[in-house]
């Protein structure tokens, strides 16, 4: 009976929320005060899509309604085409030298993804620094409070590549396979450069209505939620809906097997390829999403699914989906559950720029999962000695980078091109991060370091925040924490 509700509760949101169609609400209200009452997303995306094993390809449709939230006129719109980043000719690749054995399991590979149309601009054309933008020229210029359509055909073009984005020995990952608009920065359109090193990723909140066709052997991992599935022949289609996504990411594969729970009111999904450690697996998402839904407040999307992937990083994460490499186990397997699950509160709802405050999501999440482990002694996983690692192994990251370079780099807010390695960037991202984390929490005592991470959660739910809004909540928390917090970022405090 409870899951009757749930779905039924489902079906009605999804009618409210896409019962408008892209020329206005049913009822004549616009995008802005639309019938879902979402006034956070100011766009919609509508992807049709099919992954078509023989040609590892996916072909598709996105129809893009946009909303200028802006004071100015705007004559363009640019999309990231990030499945670029794959090919053979990509300045700027997606796959670190240090990864490409492990990602590339069959030898070199390659993929792109190719427009085939766009309707609704005057003209377009393939463009950025790395053929990694699609900008489309406007009929006519778009002024404040008004919207426009474009509609784009796309076909992408997958790697044999355990990745984001790639066909796997065992199924495919789908993380940035279609068009998507460029987040808005500092009054344009960011054109975000795809960085091996780090998350090069920047995208505002947007709603999505999804349609997706696969062969029927495969089960779907997905960032949005579920509310049709029927049999076609020999494939199945899935009708999915997200509000308030940065994107949306798609896992398949043959051997899923899924276990379900509700905690704090949402559906929670585990998608295991290892039986035996599953339900572990699956224990521990549910524990740490408990305690971050109580720590930094209440999470907002109805499902939460953590999926375990053929993927040569450790895990991945994308809102309302994290991802874990399936070859992990023990401790590694634990903590990256952790970690990536901090994320849904630290990257999927409160976002940050990715590619030039790294530490405002990583350092957090990782310290987030620090605060689980200290209230969950069962996973023998202490908190300070957690904190003492990362100490440890930042400060072997500066000894050994000044034995090599004679000079040393510490800034924290600093563009992911300007890191030589994923080394220095997960030692000045992660554990450098952490420590700031753990700085700020003996600074001010424990009240008030929850309290400030529970104000900027609250107050930053949804949009891009910047260092000065994290630094601005512990202020409302009753702590001035500028210069210790721009001691880190610039490099000039000693730890």
């Amino acid at each position: 009976m409870k899951r009757f509700l749930l779905l039924s509760c489902v079906f009605l949101f999804f009618l409210c929320a896409f019962g408008c169609n892209f020329n206005g609400c049913t009822d004549g209200l616009s995008i802005e005060n639309s019938c879902a009452g979402n006034k956070k997303a100011t766009t919609r995306y509508e992807l049709n899509a099919e992954f078509v094993p023989d040609t590892r390809s996916v072909t598709g449709t996105v129809k893009a309604e946009f909303l200028n939230g802006t004071d100015d006129e705007i004559s363009t719109l640019k999309f990231q085409l990030y499945g670029n980043a794959y090919r053979k000719d990509a300045t700027y690749k997606a796959v670190a030298t240090a990864y490409e054995k492990s990602a590339y399991y069959a030898g070199e590979s390659y993929g792109e993804t190719a427009v085939t149309s766009v309707n609704g601009g005057r003209n377009w054309q393939v463009g950025g620094v790395d053929k990694n933008v699609l900008i489309v020229d406007l009929e006519y210029p778009l002024y404040p409070n008004e919207k426009v359509v474009v509609d784009i055909g796309f076909v992408t073009k997958l790697a044999q590549a355990e990745h984001r984005l790639g066909v796997t020995k065992r199924g495919v990952n789908l993380g940035n396979f279609y068009p998507i608009l460029c987040g808005f920065k500092n009054g344009e359109f960011f054109e975000s450069v795809y960085y091996a090193d780090g998350d090069p990723f920047y995208s505002d909140v947007a709603d999505y209505k999804v349609t997706f066709a696969l062969p029927k052997e495969y089960a779907v991992a997905s960032s949005c939620t579920v509310i049709g599935e029927k049999g076609l022949e020999s494939k199945k289609e899935y009708t999915m809906y997200a509000t308030n996504a940065r994107e949306i990411a798609l896992f398949a594969y043959e051997k899923y097997s899924i276990f379900e729970a509700v905690v704090k009111g949402v559906r929670l999904k585990y998608y295991a390829l290892n039986e035996e450690t599953a339900e572990e697996n699956f224990k521990i998402f549910q524990k740490s999403f408990a305690y971050y839904s109580g720590a930094f407040g209440e999470y907002p999307y109805p499902e939460c699914s953590v999926a375990e992937a053929d993927f040569c990083f450790g895990g991945m994460e994308y809102p309302a989906l994290s991802v874990i490499s399936a070859a992990l186990s023990g401790e590694d397997a634990i903590r990256a559950i952790a970690h990536e699950v901090a994320h849904q509160w630290w990257y999927a709802a409160v976002g940050s720029d990715q590619t030039q405050n790294a530490w405002q999501d990583e350092g957090l999440a990782e310290y987030s999962a620090i605060l689980f482990f200290e209230k969950h002694a069962e996973y023998g996983l202490q908190g300070e000695k957690l904190v003492l690692d990362s100490y440890a192994a930042y400060r072997a990251y500066a000894r050994t980078y000044l034995s090599a370079f004679g000079e040393l780099d510490t800034r924290m807010s600093r563009d992911l091109g300007e890191y030589l390695s994923e080394y220095e960037y997960r030692s000045v991202s992660f554990d450098k991060g952490v420590i700031l984390m753990d700085t700020l929490r003996k600074s001010v005592g424990e009240k008030k370091f929850f309290a400030a991470l529970k104000r900027y959660y609250k107050e930053n739910l949804y949009k891009i925040a910047t260092p000065w809004h994290f630094i601005g909540a512990f202020e409302r928390a009753g702590v001035d924490v500028s210069g210790l917090v721009e001691s880190f970022l610039s490099g000039k405090g000693i730890i």
